[in-house]
């Protein structure tokens, strides 16, 4: 028996959704409305790819009303079919399932206390006083630091390191490679030399938090770096020390926040956008991709900086002008006060 079959009927009731269609077809996977075939679910959400609907050979798609007409097979009626696909698609992972225990060639402090239905992963290194709650699972060749905590259902893949002091909340998610509780960039200069300054705050992740592959969150130097609840971090992302990002912001790949920065609420920051130090970025800000913020921003709204790709033969042109922007803003202050001279004295 494949225990990843579901009926339709039944991923209508766990979405909430309108079936029109049958209730008994059996659904095995979900996929591209071009690529599926007979007991896979496809979804439309982007109106780009409705030119694959009316061919679909899908055995349901979720989609919204307005183009349930032109689908030629079973529907799912959803306001938002995206978010009924993230949802759905939870049913169908493959990603392995722990059993859970501590692998015999781990390294736990007798001081650690981990729960019993924690997985403790191959190699991994679990320092003094560490807590490690309900249903975590830690991958092969972690390193949890002393004093640190991991909530409830929180799941560290293999290969990252956590310093002391860290906290995650519950349900957090930590990818390969993250290092979070690294050194803030911290110094003073002393006659031209670079006097390091000690980190003392710590890392605090709220619930639910995502840290992407490779991503880095470094420790306050006083206070704590603190990550609000369902913030997500793409891979790469950088968060020096003592940044404070609201809770339900989410930052694209190779975004970097420098130190003791705030961003608000329900942000989003695009692909490789830059956010100078000690600056504040209010709630429900939009930044593009690429982006540089050098000033507070004070109020909600998308905002964007630098150019778009183009022709190279375009850019070099247009780097020319850009180059010449200042002398003709001199030129233009002195055409109009030639302008004013002349309308005076007419």
């Amino acid at each position: 028996m494949n225990h990843n079959v579901i009926t339709l009927g039944e991923i209508a009731t766990l979405l909430g959704a309108e079936l029109r269609g049958d209730a008994g077809t059996p659904i095995k996977g979900i996929a591209t409305l071009s690529g599926a075939g007979e007991g896979d679910l496809a979804f439309l959400s982007n109106p780009t790819y409705a030119r694959y609907l009316a061919d679909t050979r899908a055995s349901a798609v979720i989609l919204n009303d307005a183009a349930a007409a032109q689908c030629p097979t079973n529907v799912l009626i959803m306001d938002n079919p995206y978010l009924g696909y993230a949802r759905l698609s939870h049913r169908f992972s493959k990603e392995p399932q722990l059993d859970a225990g501590i692998d015999p060639s781990a390294s736990v402090d007798p001081s650690a206390r981990v729960a019993q239905s924690a997985v403790i992963g191959p190699r991994a290194i679990i320092s003094a006083n560490v807590i490690i709650e309900d249903n975590v699972s830690i991958g092969a060749g972690v390193f949890v630091g002393a004093a640190s905590t991991i909530g409830p259902g929180s799941r560290i893949y293999p290969n990252c390191t956590l310093y002391h002091d860290v906290h995650l909340g519950e349900r957090c998610i930590v990818h390969s490679g993250a290092v979070i509780g690294a050194d803030g960039f911290g110094y003073a200069n002393d006659k031209g030399e670079w006097v390091k300054i000690a980190q003392l705050g710590g890392v605090r992740l709220g619930n639910d938090v995502e840290v992407g592959a490779n991503t880095t969150i470094d420790r306050g130097a006083l206070e704590d770096t603190r990550i609000g609840n369902g913030v997500k971090l793409d891979n790469l992302v950088m968060i020096a020390h003592n940044v404070v990002i609201g809770e339900q912001t989410a930052l694209a790949g190779c975004a970097g926040v420098a130190g003791s920065s705030t961003i608000g609420r329900n942000c989003v920051v695009g692909g490789g956008s830059c956010i100078s130090g000690h600056l504040t970025v209010a709630d429900q800000v939009h930044l593009t991709g690429m982006a540089m913020v050098t000033h507070d921003i004070k109020e909600p709204g998308v905002y964007s900086s630098g150019t778009g790709v183009e022709d190279n033969r375009k850019w070099r042109k247009s780097v020319v002008r850009f180059r010449q922007l200042d002398e003709m803003a001199r030129r233009i202050k002195q055409l109009e006060k030639q302008v004013e001279q002349l309308t005076g004295s007419g």
